[in-house]
């Protein structure tokens, strides 16, 4: 898939108040000597849990996701970055923003000292780097700053691991006995569980590649300038000023809902002749928005350019918005509208998705409805878009 304009932000709300601890079933405590002899999820998380961690490490990882929100993707640590570049989030490389906060004993520090047998990478740091594979701390803003997390993986990504039901999942808990010893416990976690306590999830990257509203208005200012300042005339500026996702679409254990929003238009339209249509190629924005689980459900205000010169000859475009879930590269071929001299003109678009992909919303949406409509939220399956026709 084609790395898009535009993605959704992430919110940060006031924390909420934490909720009383439930009762754990725990199974018998398991060593902390945990051996890693392959990458995956689950090994990972095993892995983990045997650490010595210390609120150090688990402020680095809080500042990574935090950082990793902020530039609006998930609440993720890609362990890409833990090694590199300790305590950066996804995009802050790309941004050169970050502060130089030094991690005088960073999490990497603390793999370097797990012995593992030889790995194509060489190294369990290069393998881990190459790997794909990040930590996902969902409901992070809520954490209490004090408490060790819960670790645990995605258990569909996994066959050799026992898999329980109504969303939850064996996580291992690192904890001290009375005598100074450590054991390592298996717990049982689920969503609810995760509100309220840190939870550690090891599960793969899937937005990194993508660029956020934040990024881009970042990396590229005058479009968002070019807004304020030009005069009106008549030409309009299609904005998507809200998006609110009425449910998850995935496990919690995957993290937040990636929608594609793509719309298909000729920008700048301004042709005299049906022969001058022929030197008009349409346009494809397509914005990555990722909304967290926290705020699903909530009106998320992030206001990025959709169509930036929508002219008065543009009768019609084309919206695709779909949730993102792999497989094969396909295309939905569909047609927009026109007018030249009072009569109009059909143009053909190409909006890319891939056959797994959840179909959330696809038709045409026209001049009149974005006037009607400006500012007002509308339903599209089961989101509600708001746009602005400026």
């Amino acid at each position: 898939m084609v790395p898009a304009l535009a993605a959704m932000s992430a919110l940060f709300l006031s924390a909420c108040e934490r909720a009383e601890q439930p009762d754990l079933s725990f199974k018998e405590p398991a060593t902390t000597d945990v051996p890693v002899t392959e990458l995956s999820v689950d090994g990972v998380a095993r892995m983990l849990s045997g650490l010595p961690l210390t609120i150090a490490q688990v402020r680095e990882v809080h500042c990574a996701v935090s950082s990793s929100s902020s530039n609006g993707y998930d609440e993720e640590y890609p362990f890409a970055n833990l090694i590199s570049s300790p305590g950066a989030g996804v995009g802050d490389e790309l941004l050169q923003t970050r502060a130089a906060t030094e991690y005088p004993e960073p999490l990497r520090d603390l793999l370097s000292s797990v012995d593992i047998p030889a790995t194509r990478s060489g190294s369990l740091s290069d393998a881990l780097s190459n790997s794909g594979m990040q930590i996902y701390w969902p409901y992070s803003e809520d954490w209490d700053g004090k408490s060790l997390p819960v670790i645990t993986f995605n258990p569909e990504e996994t066959s050799s691991a026992p898999r329980l039901q109504d969303g939850s999942n064996v996580g291992f808990l690192r904890e001290q006995l009375p005598n100074g010893s450590w054991i390592v416990k298996e717990v049982t976690v689920d969503e609810e569980y995760a509100r309220n306590h840190p939870v550690w999830v090891i599960n793969r990257n899937e937005d990194a590649a993508y660029l956020t509203p934040q990024m881009v208005e970042a990396l590229y200012p005058e479009r968002f300038s070019n807004i304020a300042t030009r005069s009106s005339g008549d030409f309009k500026t299609l904005v998507l000023k809200e998006f609110k996702a009425h449910r998850n679409y995935d496990s919690w254990f995957a993290g937040g809902s990636e929608f594609f929003v793509k719309c298909g238009a000729l920008n700048g339209f301004t042709a005299e002749t049906e022969e001058e249509l022929k030197l008009y190629s349409p346009s494809v924005t397509d914005m990555m928005i990722n909304v967290r689980r926290k705020y699903v459900g909530t009106a998320i205000r992030f206001n990025t350019i959709v169509v930036s010169e929508w002219t008065p000859q543009l009768e019609e475009c084309v919206f695709l918005m779909i949730e993102d879930d792999g497989g094969k590269q396909t295309s939905w071929k569909a047609s927009g509208l026109v007018k030249i001299k009072s009569r109009s003109y059909g143009f053909e678009v190409d909006l890319p998705f891939r056959r797994n992909d959840d179909l959330v919303w696809r038709g045409k949406l026209s001049r009149n409805y974005f006037e009607k409509y400006n500012g007002k939220p509308n339903r599209f399956g089961d989101v509600s878009v708001t746009f602005s026709f400026l």
